[in-house]
């Protein structure tokens, strides 16, 4: 038996946040018909944070979420769980759609995570977080050179940067691979995101709000000032929704016109005892990004396991839950990365490997569309940066539905829309074509260059 499937020979493919004896016990399901001057379909961090800032601007209000499953099942129960002030996917994917809202934007970022720490801090939710800053590591020459231009960038900003060279990033954490790092220091770091989702679940029921598990939206009727959700055994009417429904594009059909949901695959090891941890040097437990093009992420938990994600994959028609990604096999090449970063690990064994949907856009950012004459707004797209940004896309979703105003809503990110995406089967061929060439573009350049060329020029920064 080789290295790699000896070290995923006893992985659990589930989610390592969401194996937990402590989750919460399901809400009911909703069974017969309800009214509620809002609703909101998802019960992920969208709603969840859309139902506690909409209870708390005003406490009389009457708001309902439907989750078709559990309560942080999605995808904000599988992601890396990294903390940032960015609302756009980054500073520089934020300079690079919306260049002069960027002021604004940094402003807004800020405020946002004051209050999504706030909410943390107020209501007592315990979610392992920790201020331990945020990390990218430059993977070969090329990836200082993107590593200075964001640097320059984030010093532009006012934001506490340092720029660390090949000795410098190792001394933080060791591999071979990195050729140098910045490190941002405030206002970033790392948090146990199913803790946090269970959180805000517990915050929301407090203030007041019903929440429905296991209650799949099966139809969305206009009766003109009012909107049915129609689901399995039951329907909730209301004159505003909220689609907070991200990659499964639930609520129109034209959702998923400017969305594809790709599919994300992350590892997670067994503690690591204090001597392996002495190999790698982590003492500051950054939250990690890489450079490359097909990027891995990286984090501590807790109890010191690496959480080791990346290798985004797409399947047909927006598959929410495909088969191959219930085969051990296939984080084979996610288990290679991890190997090729870390060698001196070479004895360490995964306990977790999972998936999760990313809901992509050509902006990689957060959007908001407005179906049913402005009664119901979805918002979605933050293409896998989601931990905090959320709480961003839920307070500028609601403010447009219910019809506020204000400089802010007039920028271009609240106005406008990402670029239409192809439908199938145009989309999944050109996504097979493009993770093909992701895969190697760094070593073997040549037509995989100029494709990843052309895709970045039709609007994915890739």
């Amino acid at each position: 038996m080789t290295a790699i499937p000896k070290a995923l020979s006893d992985a659990t493919l589930y989610p390592f946040w969401l194996d937990n004896p402590l989750a919460p016990d399901s809400e009911r399901h909703l069974v017969g018909r309800t009214d509620a001057d809002l609703a909101i379909v998802g019960g992920g961090f969208t709603g969840l944070w859309a139902a506690i800032l909409a209870k708390q601007a005003n406490p009389s209000r009457d708001i309902i979420i439907i989750e078709a499953g559990k309560v942080g099942h999605g995808a904000s129960g599988r992601p890396g769980g990294i903390v940032s002030t960015s609302v756009m996917h980054g500073l520089s994917n934020a300079n690079r759609i919306f260049p002069e809202d960027l002021p604004a934007l940094e402003r807004l970022g800020k405020d946002n995570l004051d209050g999504w720490t706030k909410t943390i801090q107020d209501h007592a939710i315990d979610a392992d977080l920790e201020w331990s800053g945020e990390m990218t590591v430059a993977v070969g020459p090329s990836g200082m050179s993107k590593l200075r231009e964001e640097f320059d960038l984030a010093k532009r900003y006012g934001h506490d940067v340092v720029l660390m060279d090949r000795e410098e990033t190792r001394a933080e954490l060791a591999s071979p691979l990195f050729e140098g790092a910045m490190w941002s220091r405030e206002r970033s770091g790392i948090v146990h995101p199913v803790k946090l989702a269970w959180g805000l679940k517990r915050t929301a029921l407090n203030l007041g709000v019903r929440i429905y598990e296991h209650t799949p939206m099966t139809v969305v009727e206009d009766n003109g000032t009012m909107l049915t959700i129609v689901t399995h055994d039951g329907q909730v009417k209301s004159p505003k929704v909220l689609f907070a429904t991200n990659a499964w594009n639930a609520g129109h059909k034209n959702i998923k016109t400017r969305i594809v949901s790709a599919r994300d695959r992350v590892l997670a090891t067994e503690p690591l005892t204090e001597e392996q941890l002495s190999r790698l040097g982590w003492k500051n437990r950054q939250g990690v990004y890489d450079t490359r093009t097909q990027l891995n992420y990286m984090r501590l938990t807790r109890d010191n396991r690496i959480i080791f994600g990346g290798r985004v994959g797409y399947f047909f028609n927006n598959n929410p839950d495909p088969a191959d990604d219930r085969k051990i096999e296939t984080y084979d090449r996610l288990a290679g990365n991890f190997f090729t970063t870390f060698p001196q690990l070479a004895d360490i064994k995964f306990t977790h490997a999972w998936s999760g949907p990313i809901d992509l856009t050509m902006r990689l950012a957060v959007h908001f569309q407005r179906y049913y004459g402005g009664k119901a707004i979805y918002a979605g797209g933050y293409s896998g940066y989601g931990v905090t940004a959320t709480r961003f896309g839920a307070s500028i979703g609601l403010d447009i539905l219910d019809g506020k105003s204000g400089p802010d809503l007039d920028l271009d990110f609240a106005r406008t829309l990402p670029n239409w995406i192809p439908p199938e089967p145009f989309r999944w061929i050109g996504a097979k074509l493009t993770m093909y060439a992701l895969d190697e573009v760094d070593q073997k350049g040549g037509w995989r260059k100029h494709w990843i060329n052309m895709v970045h020029k039709m609007g994915f920064p890739l």
